[in-house]
């Protein structure tokens, strides 16, 4: 268990944060554990053994779960109970799918809406990518918060937490993947693009970059699914 999950793990177990913090951290972690592995494709994910696991009581657990079945990432059959879904491509691009026409969407009305401070900050988070490459954290934070006040003030508050709740279960997969030289070129100019868009007030221009921005990454992640997949086979004894 990494440090996070073991962090996460803590705050459930002390009792460090409330009801409903708690739920979303148990909720977290389940989703890690999938997300990377330690829960396998296709396990039965039974309420008790998981309560046990992760120091907890069966309700949050049954919460959890329905909470990511509504992800997608856990299926819940009558009278077979839950179990985990396997991160597969067609998972990873239907994704991407649905992430092609939520974030143009998101980005057109702030386009109508963005206002100087937060177009500054837009270009100080983007100019804090260029300078750290090497710094894969770094990056993810910063693109986070990019992405966050693009689509944050939005008033359909349904799509922006669809959109969040994609971008965790990307952001485990693809940390566990380089991103290449031409991906970092493409994020860098996609990323300027969008701001010029937003300063001209090109709501189209800024919906076509970022649906472009979309599916470049659904590319990139799938080709590093693919060679991973294939170093695996490789490798195997």
């Amino acid at each position: 268990m990494g440090g996070r999950a073991v962090r996460i793990v803590k705050s459930v177990q002390d009792g460090e944060a409330t009801g409903q913090d708690r739920g979303q951290c148990l909720h977290d972690l389940i989703r890690e554990d999938i997300v990377e592995g330690r829960l396998e494709p296709g396990a039965r994910l039974k309420t008790a053994e998981l309560a046990k696991r992760y120091g907890t009581s069966t309700n949050p657990v049954r919460e959890a779960l329905h909470h990511l079945q509504g992800e997608g990432i856990v299926i819940i059959s009558p009278n077979r109970g839950a179990r985990v879904r396997p991160i597969s491509e067609d998972f990873v691009r239907n994704i991407y799918e649905i992430r092609a026409l939520i974030e143009p969407y998101l980005v057109r009305w702030f386009v109508n809406y963005a206002t100087d401070r937060e177009i500054e900050a837009l270009e100080i988070l983007q100019r804090d990518i260029d300078e750290n490459r090497s710094d894969y954290q770094g990056y993810w934070q910063a693109n986070e918060q990019f992405h966050n006040i693009i689509y944050g003030r939005h008033y359909n508050q349904e799509a922006v937490e669809l959109e969040v709740q994609q971008r965790k279960v990307l952001h485990i997969l693809t940390r566990r993947f380089a991103i290449s030289r031409a991906r970092w070129q493409a994020i860098t100019r996609e990323h300027w693009d969008i701001i010029e868009a937003i300063k001209r007030h090109d709501a189209d221009e800024a919906a076509r970059v970022m649906e472009q921005h979309v599916r470049g990454a659904c590319q990139h992640l799938i080709e590093q699914m693919r060679a991973a997949s294939v170093n695996k086979a490789l490798h195997r004894p």
